[in-house]
């Protein structure tokens, strides 16, 4: 009815805008022979009659808006369509699932006396209905269920007295809105007495509805699961020393820069006595959770085995663990040693580690030595003997373990920092500096490398010099 009036007003007004014109051409143009236009004396009441013209539609574009603002009023916001045009306004103000139960029964159900039912037909699951109506009885959910599948078009429906779609609603009882696998039923015996033009604002403004929840629930979910995550990364940085221990003639630092919150990267350092400190450095495969949790399990299982100095057992109790949580595909490589000021040695198992090192001055300057892999990778595969190798100190070695994130950082041109010679020229350099600086030359030099663009890797470092 709005529609058809608003029609009916602009036509009137149209009609009578060109009749107006006409009636000023008339009067305002002279009676003279049509050759006569494009003389001067023609120029002042042609121009004359068009500013008329402008003005007239100006005006009749205000008068235009006013009436429509006036038959809106009578009509939308009055009668049975007021109710829809209430819970349309409303629904605008709807960011939560919560809050669009609270205006179905607040309007729909107490106002309008209708009976609502509101369907996820991807789950199946009942999102609402109204209590103590047709819309709760299990046999109307379940023939409304039979009729409109989950692939039903969008858009709104009428339905009948039997719950079939009919094409006139004069003949309705009801309608519903099918949108984005969800359906919303609204029964109301006076269907008929709402305004055709009412209905689809209401399903733009519930699939607006619909796409705003979806997207602010779905930003909930993520910042919960930032929580989450966030509190996950605390545990895990639990695991990690806080204060490292400085022994007796043992200068240590550690680096530790995680991808994502939560890394599989760790180091610990542990002193055993006043000559013996436990040095580990490990990596688990992947990231996440999973992650996470072998990292914490490695850390624990160092921590709390009796007899440190047994590396073999050490290795063997990490892989039993790893091995034990089932997860298939998740493993560690790992430095673990043992340095003893007292004989000047360093005892240690390599799992598949690529990048320990012993930094040692001679009579040329700096040299590095290798301390080579002679063991697997731990909880994936069986692993028989271990074997512990160890080496020589002097005073002023400095023993350096790193994540492959260090040594694999990429240039422009695709090319490995640990396969460059500027690589091994700055750990030369740098082998005199105190651990920290050491440290700090090596970040520098991986984020220069890396050209400030995005690391693909966790960044660990754990340094220790001997002092004299």
């Amino acid at each position: 009815m709005f529609k058809a009036r608003r029609r009916v007003f602009l036509t009137i007004m149209y009609v009578s805008v060109t009749l107006l014109f006409l009636l000023l051409a008339i009067f305002l143009v002279p009676q003279t022979k049509i050759n006569d236009f494009v003389d001067y004396s023609m120029a002042f009441p042609v121009t004359v009659t068009a500013v008329l013209f402008c003005l007239l539609l100006l005006v009749s574009s205000s008068v235009y808006g006013m009436i429509r603002q006036h038959l809106e009023h009578k009509i939308m916001k009055s009668g049975a369509t007021a109710f829809l045009t209430e819970f349309i306004e409303k629904l605008r103000f709807c960011y939560s699932m919560e809050e669009f139960y609270n205006l179905l029964a607040e309007v729909l159900e107490e106002k309008a006396d209708c009976s609502v039912l509101y369907i996820d037909k991807k789950n199946n699951y009942v999102l609402y209905n109204s209590p103590n109506r047709i819309t709760s009885r299990k046999d109307f959910v379940e023939k409304l269920a039979f009729n409109f599948p989950m692939d039903w078009e969008e858009g709104i429906f009428f339905l009948g007295e039997n719950f079939g779609i009919v094409s006139k609603p004069r003949f309705s009882r009801g309608f519903f809105i099918s949108c984005g696998k969800r359906q919303l039923f609204v029964l109301c015996r006076y269907t008929r007495r709402f305004d055709m033009e009412i209905y689809s604002r209401l399903f733009e403004e519930f699939k607006r509805f619909q796409l705003r929840s979806e997207t602010i629930s779905g930003l909930s979910e993520i910042s919960e699961l930032s929580k989450e995550w966030e509190q996950l990364a605390e545990a895990q940085r639990s695991f990690l020393p806080q204060n490292l221990p400085q022994p007796a003639k043992l200068k240590i630092a550690a680096y530790f820069r995680p991808l994502i919150n939560v890394s599989g990267d760790y180091y610990t350092v542990l002193p055993i006595d006043e000559h013996k400190t436990l040095l580990m450095l490990g990596d688990v495969s992947g990231k996440g959770l999973a992650a996470a949790l072998v990292m914490g399990l490695v850390m624990n299982t160092v921590k709390i085995k009796e007899n440190k100095e047994d590396l073999p057992g050490m290795i063997q109790a990490i892989d039993k663990a790893i091995k034990g949580m089932q997860l298939q595909d998740k493993y560690t490589v790992l430095f673990i040693g043992i340095i003893d000021t007292q004989k000047m040695t360093i005892r240690y198992v390599n799992a598949s580690m690529s990048d320990p090192i012993i930094v040692t001055r001679s009579p040329e300057g700096y040299r590095i030595k290798s301390l080579a892999s002679n063991c697997s990778i731990v909880g994936i595969i069986p692993i028989d003997e271990v074997e512990v190798s160890e080496q020589r100190l002097f005073s002023g070695d400095l023993i350096m373990m790193a994540s492959d994130g260090v040594s694999e950082v990429m240039n422009e041109d695709k090319v490995e920092l640990g396969n460059t010679e500027l690589f091994t020229d700055t750990i030369k350099k740098s082998a005199a500096k105190q651990p920290d600086e050491f440290i700090g030359d090596i970040v520098n030099l991986v984020m220069s490398y890396n050209a400030d663009t995005k690391l693909h890797d966790d960044l660990t470092m754990l340094v220790a010099k001997v002092q004299g």
